[in-house]
């Protein structure tokens, strides 16, 4: 068959055409996932631990089991207990169990706590992307501050940072213990802020679930979302945003 010179024009747009749209949707996904933070608009980076840092959601559920059957609860699985990551440990149980009194609740905190004692480190382990992240943000710049805001106690987070041996990436954590009321409330947010000698418009909050939105959201903080726990992107995309991360594997290509 004679190629035409009408022909040969066609199929030359053509695969031109596929060629500058494949680099459209490449150059573009770079530009959403990285550029699009703008990271050097920042100094201060603040992460929450379960679920956007770590997974420590073997160790928490076993924690979580443990003392629901001790109790004679029954039907209560592994989603709705991650669900609860990211609450204290007293909303967890009193949103797993159906129950209110406050003596019961704290009496179910003492034993999640000693169970986790036992377990938790173990089974706690960082998210390997999530640490290439952390080193990057030291190498944009040495003036750069890294915290953790939990809902965790400092020293069971403290465990983990010591067993992966990263102690120099973290500048602060604040844990549970630190703050009179729990996120979301912005207190232990705002609490990294100051101890950081930093302010608002200059800190990245990241997290996974709606109340780490609903934290950065009320302490007047630009908010980075992770998809990497049991909350979907869109129940994450209706609060303030900067981005929306499948993981931090995005920001680091």
């Amino acid at each position: 068959m004679t190629l035409t010179i009408k022909n040969a024009a066609i199929i030359y747009c053509s695969i031109f055409f596929i060629f500058t749209h494949r680099f459209h949707i490449t150059h573009q996904h770079k530009m959403n996932s990285s550029n699009f933070l703008q990271l050097q608009a920042y100094n201060t980076f603040i992460f929450d631990f379960d679920y956007t840092l770590a997974n420590s959601s073997k160790g928490i559920l076993m924690c979580f089991h443990t003392v629901l059957r001790r109790h004679h609860f029954s039907g209560i699985t592994d989603d709705m207990i991650k669900r609860t990551i990211g609450m204290t440990l007293e909303d967890s149980f009193a949103q797993l169990t159906g129950l209110g009194d406050k003596e019961t609740l704290l009496n179910f905190k003492t034993e999640y706590k000693k169970e986790a004692d036992m377990v938790m480190s173990a089974n706690t382990h960082f998210y390997p992307e999530a640490l290439s992240f952390l080193k990057r943000i030291r190498e944009i710049s040495i003036n750069n501050k890294i915290g953790i805001v939990s809902t965790k106690e400092s020293s069971t987070i403290g465990k983990t940072i010591d067993e992966y041996n990263v102690q120099g990436l973290f500048d602060i954590i604040i844990g549970i213990e630190e703050v009179r009321v729990a996120k979301p409330d912005p207190e232990g947010l705002l609490l990294a802020v100051s101890r950081l000698n930093s302010t608002t418009d200059k800190t990245l909050y990241f997290g996974d679930s709606i109340i780490d939105a609903k934290t950065a959201h009320s302490a007047g903080v630009d908010f980075v979302a992770v998809t990497t726990g049991a909350t979907t992107k869109d129940e994450l995309s209706s609060y303030p945003h900067k981005a929306i991360l499948s993981s931090f594997a995005s920001v680091i290509e």
